[in-house]
């Protein structure tokens, strides 16, 4: 009994040390809403008028955010790259070139390699930008400009281990990028390019008409045949919903589902015999054909549907387009 019930004791213990540490760290982040200002704005100012490359820099853990960042940053179109500041000063450093930022990483502002690479990166004729818990410290003096992570209070028991500190520089280095990417008005189109591989490269680089399915594939029928007549014409689809059009037009009017089909029949004995008008959704939401295979993920997440009707110009059905026909993404 004295074994379970320390046991029970360590296991609530640790899982009580773990939150204490999740709270540590979203309170710092948390904080940094508080602390952006002016020098932001300056600091996105001089990325959007580098005429180089970002140099992202930072030893030991801020070195591993540092290279997180310029990772992000180049994955939304900027020339980045990482630079070890041990590395460098022993001919890395060639790598910087006039017109570059450095972008220096160190909770302390005292990290001694760091503080070595920033003045010669500004002779050569690089910007500075530093994330640093001490804006009086030697690094920030060095530096064109300063953004404050705040007095951070590591999550480490020990007070030593970066926890806090980096999580703080990893979401100011986020909020670099995605600000940067916003302002230069990077597109799905332009985001693709840079991710050709992947789920992530093959939904945004797919547009509708790719994996619409269409001909023996794609049912319709006129809203005014019976249900019966639609529901064989899914069948022999293998297809979930079906659309519907005006007889003379063509135009889409509706669409019958599964679960449409399934709610038809509570209606009375005779339900197939009745218009399947009578039984449609109407308004479908529908796509276009050259729409990004994002969209379509995007209008099935919004409006919690399993079936899009593609339409032409003319409102006229050309397709349908399953969720299951996309790679599984999520889009937010």
């Amino acid at each position: 009994m004295g074994t379970s019930d320390t046991g029970s004791s360590r296991a609530s213990d640790r899982l009580e040390r773990a939150r204490e540490v999740i709270r540590v760290e979203a309170r710092t982040i948390a904080r940094l809403e508080g602390l952006l200002d002016q020098r932001f704005v300056t600091a996105i100012d001089l990325l959007l008028g580098c005429k180089g490359k970002v140099v992202c820099t930072g030893m030991g853990k801020a070195g591993l955010i540092a290279q997180k960042v310029s990772a992000t940053l180049a994955s939304t179109g900027a020339d980045s790259i990482y630079l070890h500041p041990a590395e460098a000063l022993h001919g890395d450093l060639g790598r910087i070139r006039p017109g570059d930022v450095l972008l220096a990483m160190s909770n302390s502002g005292e990290t001694a390699e760091v503080k070595v690479v920033v003045p010669v990166a500004r002779k050569i004729g690089a910007k500075v930008i530093t994330l640093t818990g001490n804006t009086q410290s030697g690094l920030a003096q060095l530096s064109d400009v300063v953004l404050d992570i705040g007095r951070v209070d590591e999550a480490c028991p020990l007070g030593l281990a970066p926890t806090a500190s980096t999580s703080a520089m990893l979401a100011l280095g986020d909020a670099l990028a995605m600000v940067l990417l916003e302002t230069r008005g990077l597109t799905r189109d332009d985001f693709a390019r840079y991710h050709p591989a992947g789920n992530l490269g093959r939904v945004l680089l797919l547009r509708v008409k790719d994996i619409m399915r269409t001909g023996d594939r794609l049912p319709v029928a006129r809203e005014t045949v019976p249900t019966q007549d639609a529901i064989l014409a899914m069948t022999r689809a293998r297809s979930g919903s079906i659309a519907l059009v005006a007889p003379r037009t063509g135009v889409l009017t509706g669409i019958l589902t599964d679960g449409d089909f399934r709610r038809s029949a509570l209606t009375g004995p005779d339900f197939l015999r009745q218009p399947v008008s009578r039984f449609m959704t109407r308004r479908p939401k529908t796509v276009a054909a050259e729409a990004l295979g994002v969209e379509a993920l995007r209008l099935f997440a919004t409006h919690k549907v399993d079936d899009l009707i593609v339409v032409d110009n003319r409102g006229r059905p050309v397709g349908l387009v399953d969720s299951q026909d996309l790679p599984k993404l999520k889009i937010v």
